[in-house]
């Protein structure tokens, strides 16, 4: 049985959810995070922290040595997509050769499973719906230092005999039901961030960039998950592999397309304010439509998504941003 959970990247937004789910299911929760892009008001007091960048091998080690720490969930990363195309090698720094030494920690100690927040920005363009065993073939520096990581974790899992998950992220949004974490960062590439942000202006105005794509309505499409169901999916998938000892590679998705207009319509359509939907031009990074299979998930975890609606994604979202305003 999985006991103590060690979470990187734990105050960030999708590890504070995690520690959320974990925290509830009775689970030891232990958080690394050097603070960078995560924030205090998001760690779980029932949680243990530790202010610590990853790089630091020996002191994880020790936590790891200390609390007993049976499994780790990784996530602290960079993961501006924009940002990662100007500083590459910072990208490298922190999203390979962090893991490498969060994975070095790992050594000749009582961990047994490692669960790695993946992407699909990994996978070749032009595949619009994937599977696992679609063609990898990343575009932006970001999805290349990912599936560098993935490589590594395989690795160091045939040659250590740790279990892993991989979970490749489709787009996350929502903020928890509880009302009490959500997406801090302004600086951000989330769609459903930034529509937040501006619905708490006097006169919102929504970007769309791009409406001439060959979808529905000529906006981009994409598979918009909820954060606590992403939340959710990291616990079942934690506790099978470690009940069947075995790794596995999942795409963590709806099997569901939303364009980003409907998103902004939904947007304006729950606002009181009059808000202007402003069209674009093409940004040189964005797939046109990119939606996950999630068929070997669901066999996997006999997962069933709770939040799939966009309608309580965005509501979800707007409560967050008024509260931390």
């Amino acid at each position: 049985m999985v006991k103590n959970i060690l979470i990187t990247g734990g105050a960030g937004y999708i590890g504070s959810h995690i520690a959320e789910i974990l925290l509830k299911k009775n689970k030891k929760i232990f958080l690394i995070d050097n603070l960078s892009t995560g924030h205090r008001k998001l760690i779980n007091k029932k949680a243990k922290f530790f202010k610590l960048d990853i790089h630091n091998k020996d002191k994880v080690k020790k936590i790891i040595e200390t609390y007993q720490i049976d499994s780790i969930i990784h996530l602290a990363a960079h993961l501006i997509i924009g940002e990662g195309q100007k500083k590459p090698k910072k990208y490298f720094k922190n999203n390979v050769l962090g893991t490498q030494k969060i994975l070095e920690a790992c050594k000749r100690t009582t961990v047994k499973n490692f669960i790695f927040s993946s992407t699909a920005a990994i996978y070749k363009e032009g595949q619009y719906k994937v599977s696992e065993g679609s063609q990898i073939k990343p575009k932006t520096v970001y999805g290349k230092t990912k599936i560098k990581a993935e490589t590594l974790i395989k690795k160091f899992s045939k040659k250590n005999k740790i279990n892993y998950g991989i979970l490749r992220y489709f787009n996350i949004a929502g903020s928890s039901p509880s009302g009490k974490i959500g997406l801090v960062n302004k600086k951000s590439d989330h769609l459903f961030k930034n529509f937040s942000i501006e619905l708490m202006k006097k006169k919102p105005k929504l970007n769309i960039y791009g409406t001439d794509y060959k979808t529905k309505d000529g906006s981009c499409i994409r598979d918009f998950i909820h954060v606590s169901d992403i939340a959710e999916i990291h616990y079942l998938v934690l506790e099978k592999i470690n009940k069947l000892n075995t790794s596995k590679i999942l795409n963590c998705g709806y099997n569901k397309g939303t364009s980003v207009m409907e998103v902004a319509k939904e947007f304006k359509r729950q606002s009181s304010k009059k808000v202007e939907i402003v069209y674009a031009n093409k940004r040189k990074d964005d797939l046109i439509k990119i939606i996950a299979s999630n068929n070997k998930l669901k066999r996997f975890v006999k997962w069933r998504p709770k939040f799939n609606n966009l309608t309580k994604i965005v509501k979800s979202c707007i409560v967050w941003e008024k509260k931390i305003r």
